[in-house]
């Protein structure tokens, strides 16, 4: 296992997939954490090597840059249960398709990417877009279809807000579905691995 900042263990042609996740820090923060540097640099190698790649949250905003896009604050956070709408172009998204025409995500970010150009935006809400398609097998996505229970009660306790109680009944309430829909969607990432024999 490498430390972070350090290479990967190894080489890109050894990877099958890549997933990256999300953090607390930002995609424009390198200079309080310069692994985000490698991490850029390693994601436009592995989309310039056609290695399947499904990224979320700050993992999609750091997609994005490697990719020629961008990543900046976006206008309001979105923390907690927001409805995502899928586009048109979405759609026909072998991920994203099937949650046509739309979803209740759960979202933690106060950053948006700008998908790359050229790139098929999948996804949106009234704050910005949620997923995109770079080519046709790298993925970005902004909210957490990897979320658990457990993990969405550690963020919603260490942000002590006065709506948390409420939020935390509505994650009780949501949760397991929400989790079948993340399963089902990583799921749908795996076959296209499969199908590209990646």
């Amino acid at each position: 296992m490498s430390r972070r900042g350090d290479g990967p263990p190894r080489e890109i042609a050894a990877y099958d997939a890549i997933l990256t996740f999300g953090g607390e820090m930002h995609a424009d923060q390198e200079d309080k954490h310069p692994w985000l540097r490698f991490e850029k640099d390693f994601l436009a190698a592995i989309v310039e090597d056609g290695v399947p790649i499904l990224a979320v949250c700050l993992g999609s905003q750091l997609l994005a840059e490697a990719a020629e896009g961008s990543a900046h604050r976006a206008s309001r956070p979105e923390i907690g249960w927001h409805p995502v709408e899928v586009t048109e172009e979405g759609e026909g998204d072998p991920l994203l398709g099937p949650l046509a025409p739309g979803f209740t995500a759960f979202q933690w970010h106060s950053y948006e990417f700008v998908p790359p150009p050229g790139a098929a935006v999948l996804a949106g809400s009234p704050v910005c877009a949620q997923a995109y398609r770079v080519g046709e097998r790298a993925w970005g996505i902004q909210f957490h279809a990897e979320v658990t229970g457990p993990s969405a009660a550690r963020w919603i306790d260490k942000r002590r807000d006065d709506e948390d109680e409420a939020l935390r009944e509505e994650t009780e309430r949501r949760i397991g579905e929400w989790n079948r829909l993340g399963r089902e969607l990583c799921g749908r990432f795996i076959d296209q691995v499969a199908s590209a024999g990646g």
